[in-house]
């Protein structure tokens, strides 16, 4: 196995989503973190670009270059590049759930991008990357860099988020698969579109308790209409608002991945714990939100 880089999995602490324009696309605004739990891809030699799905969710994931986000990026980097270039294999361990709202393809995708750029010494600069990360998804720019930020537009205006403390975090799966486009158009038919201009927020939040005091004024619009169409995750959010640890509980993205801010890891551990052994159907995941984790390529 070759050279590694790590994708971390994405949070929307808020996703404020305006009214479709006339392209159809949604501008939205959100404040995006990453989790120090994620997948990861490595890069080796080999006769022709092709991708390797391992882990415990490379199940039904898609391999076929029209519908994976890894092997399009590659692609995209590779006919940007000067010059021919060596064949390269990619490996992706996929540990994080498919379509869960956690950013896991525009993220497996971005360690594609900084992977290859690296494997095969390419002279292309970070806004190259990073225009080809913002054509892959409304995720993929962020998700390039995994750094805490600010999102706005269709996802690729980015500015840097606020100062933040140590997050510690519980995410859970219920272990059902939600389709983004039905979420969308059951949130257009509801009709209960946002101001999706930047809530004001203070420069650094001091405690995770005062960020989750302000995140609750702000909401995931696409939450509403995803319970009503996944029951599941509402039984979610239900049972983590319950527990004493949970500051906040909320879902990300268009789900089904829920989280739940706590006040110390012990907290956190406790949660994620009480929750494994109330619901052993369901992925629990504790984890540290914050990022960028493991930013550069792994050896």
């Amino acid at each position: 196995m070759g050279p590694a880089a790590f994708a971390p999995a994405k949070i929307n602490l808020f996703l404020h989503v305006g009214a479709p324009g006339a392209d159809g696309y949604h501008p939205l605004c959100s404040l995006m973190v990453f989790a120090d739990i994620g997948d990861r891809v490595s890069v080796h030699e080999a006769d022709a670009l092709a991708l390797r799905v391992h882990g415990p969710f490379a199940a039904g994931l898609p391999t076929e270059d029209a519908d994976n986000l890894v092997l399009r990026a590659a692609r995209a980097l590779m006919a940007r590049a000067r010059g021919p270039q060596p064949p390269l294999a990619l490996s992706l361990d996929k540990r994080l759930p498919v379509a869960a709202g956690l950013g896991g393809g525009s993220s497996d995708a971005g360690a594609a991008l900084r992977l290859v750029r690296e494997a095969l010494s390419l002279t292309l600069e970070d806004r190259e990357l990073e225009a080809i990360a913002a054509e892959l998804g409304a995720d993929g720019a962020a998700c390039l860099w995994g750094r805490p930020v600010l999102a706005e537009g269709r996802g690729e205006r980015l500015s840097p988020a606020p100062g933040l403390p140590a997050l510690e975090a519980v995410l859970v799966n219920p272990g059902v698969s939600v389709s983004t486009p039905e979420i969308y158009r059951a949130f257009d038919a509801a009709g209960s579109f946002a101001d999706i201009a930047p809530p004001p927020m203070p420069e650094v939040f001091e405690s995770v308790e005062e960020l989750a005091g302000w995140l609750r004024a702000t909401t995931n619009d696409l939450q509403a209409p995803a319970v009503a169409l996944a029951p599941a995750i509402g039984d979610v959010l239900e049972t983590l608002a319950d527990e004493p640890e949970a500051l906040l509980a909320r879902m990300s993205g268009s789900g089904a991945t829920c989280f739940a801010l706590c006040g110390s890891d012990i907290q956190a551990e406790t949660l994620a714990e009480r929750l494994e052994a109330m619901r052993p159907a369901w992925w629990v995941k504790r984890c540290r939100l914050g990022g960028p984790w493991e930013a550069e390529t792994l050896g």
